[in-house]
Formats: C-alpha cells, structure tokens, sequence
C-alpha cells in the first residue's frame, strides 16, 4: 500500500462530512508548507536564489515520477480534461511554482523566515478578492474576519 493509498484510508473514513476532509488536507498542506521554508531557508544560505529554484524544480520532478509511479490512473484521467482545465493549471503551476517561487526565494535568502513566510502567507486575501470578482464567490462574515486577521497579521510584523 502507497502512501498515498494510506493517507486516502485515514481521509476517507465512512461518515465524514467532505468539509473535514478538506479541512485535513488543508491542514497537511499547511503542515508541509511549513516545514518546507525551513529547509530551504537553509538550503539557500550559499546558493543564489535562482539557482535554489532549479535545484527544487529538480525535488519536484521526483515527486512527480514517484506520484505517477505510485497513482498511474492519474495520467489516464488528464487525457479525460478539457483544454481549459488543463491551461489553467498548468499556468497556475507556472504562476506558484516557478515565478512565486523564485519570488519567495529571494525573500527567504534576505529576510527572517518566520516573517518573510508570514508576509507571503498573505496569498488568501489576494486569493479572496479575485474570487469574488473572476469566480463570483460570497463574501461572508467568516472570510471578512478571516481577511481582518490576515491583515492585521501582517502589520504586526512589518
């Protein structure tokens, strides 16, 4: 059994609600979001920040031929996706992987990881204002909250 197969037993136990479960995944993603900088803060203190970004494009194409290797359906099922579907991710994998990323790298070489993950944690609101206008998404009393934290967050550490 993968890895991959062992998380999805433990997320989709019978009777959870789909919001847990995207709550859980949120939560590993964040998990592994914030151990990540650390690696690389130490990673980047004699690599240039462009050079740091190749060297990890270089992990992700590991993962990635492990992920295939471990869910080979998957490449099956994007032969099924529409021609939007599939630019769009590809361009947000360009947008945060390539171009965030090497952003964030240079961030991460010249500042203090702890403040510099926190400034560009700060994706959500930009994130919640495009989705209200490009996906037309509610604008709630939770996510209005969620923004003013957000912000005041970020002033703190300025």
């Amino acid at each position: 059994m993968s890895y991959y197969n062992v998380l999805l037993f433990f997320m989709e136990e019978r009777g959870k609600e789909d919001k847990m479960k995207a709550f859980m995944w949120a939560l590993l993603a964040a998990l592994s979001w914030g151990i990540a900088p650390i690696l690389e803060k130490i990673g980047l203190v004699k690599v240039a920040p462009i050079s740091g970004l190749m060297v990890r494009i270089l992990g992700v194409l590991v993962g990635g031929i492990i992920l295939f290797c471990c869910y080979p359906a998957g490449l099956k099922e994007i032969g099924n996706y529409n021609l939007k579907a599939i630019i769009c991710i590809v361009a947000g994998g360009i947008i945060a992987s390539v171009v965030g990323q090497l952003f964030f790298y240079h961030a991460l070489k010249l500042g203090e990881a702890s403040k510099v993950v926190s400034i560009a944690a700060i994706y959500p609101l930009i994130a919640f204002i495009l989705s209200i206008f490009v996906l037309q998404e509610s604008v709630t009393f939770s996510k209005i909250v969620g923004i003013i934290l957000i912000v005041s967050g970020v002033y703190c550490l300025k």
